[in-house]
């Protein structure tokens, strides 16, 4: 708690300094209780970004690479990631799925804020791609509420295959928020893709993306 506290502390004063961020919504979001915070994906920022903008800590899965590199690069990475609640998950893993998802509600039956990528990956033609299920399974499995969130302009500050950010500006809009319950009667497969479709379509229309018909590529 005094790591993150400190992190955040000394993190989220130097980030709204240099990169101005226009945040929109806040209010949407509970302060206390489970919370799913579900964001378009459009660069390898969003994860770092939106815990800092955020009215509470948020936990986000991260490579398990990222917690283990050396110098003093690696340091700040893995203290920054330590700090913002961050949750180690190897892609290496036979079952890496399913882990992340029961990690994800272990942080959530704990009535913590989890934050999720639906699209499964960063976005490589600026459109919003199809939502996996792993979102509605989590939002259906624990009732936490899920808040619907959309990220601008990360894009610009680190496109895919860039190493280091850019200055520019950021938008985040925190959504009102959604909440789901099993209905009765209804096949599991087809209830989770029912709510995935509706998460999704909250992001878009914060994100204003052009829609994509398919999956996004896993490959980063």
């Amino acid at each position: 708690m005094l790591l993150q506290a400190g992190v955040r502390a000394f993190a989220v004063p130097l980030f709204r300094m240099v990169y101005r961020p226009r945040v929109e919504g806040r209010e949407h979001v509970p302060r206390t209780g489970a919370v799913i915070l579900a964001a378009n994906h459009i660069s390898a920022l969003d994860s770092f970004v939106i815990p800092l903008v955020s009215p509470r800590p948020v936990a986000f899965m991260a490579k398990a690479e990222y917690f283990v590199r050396p110098g003093a690069k690696g340091w700040v990475t893995r203290t920054f990631l330590e700090g913002t609640d961050a949750i180690p998950i190897s892609r290496t893993e036979i079952h890496t799925a399913q882990d992340s998802l029961d990690a994800a509600r272990t942080v959530l039956t704990e009535g913590r804020a989890f934050g999720i990528h639906p699209e499964g990956s960063r976005s490589r033609d600026g459109r919003i791609h199809r939502g996996r299920t792993g979102v509605a399974w989590l939002a259906l499995e624990t009732g936490a509420t899920v808040i619907p969130v959309g990220v601008i302009g990360t894009d610009r500050l680190q496109p895919v295959g860039s190493k280091l950010p850019r200055l520019g500006r950021v938008t985040v809009r925190f959504g009102e928020p959604l909440r789901f319950t099993p209905p009765d009667g209804v096949n599991p497969n087809k209830a989770r893709r029912a709510v995935t479709d509706e998460i999704m379509a909250a992001i878009q229309g914060l994100s204003g993306q052009e829609t994509a018909s398919g999956y996004a590529n896993l490959g980063g």
